[in-house]
């Protein structure tokens, strides 16, 4: 599996979340619990950002895939 990682950076803080490739569910479920957590300033409009970003890298590595089974 491949390691990957989305970063938010807000203000003077900086949100690393790392995961596996294949586990993009444990992910969002991270980016839930986080938002949910009151000592911490990472809201629920952070944790749309990223699912934001996730969508798209998801989107980005499906559409290589799909030309790279064009190429075969």
């Amino acid at each position: 599996m491949k390691k990957r990682q989305l970063i938010l950076k807000k203000g003077k803080q900086k949100f690393i979340f790392r995961y596996d490739s294949g586990c993009e569910d444990e992910l969002l479920d991270a980016l839930i619990e986080q938002a949910k957590d009151s000592r911490t300033d990472f809201d629920w409009f952070d944790a749309a950002v990223l699912s934001f970003k996730l969508t798209q890298l998801l989107i980005g590595q499906a559409d290589e895939l799909l030309h790279e089974d064009i190429k075969v």
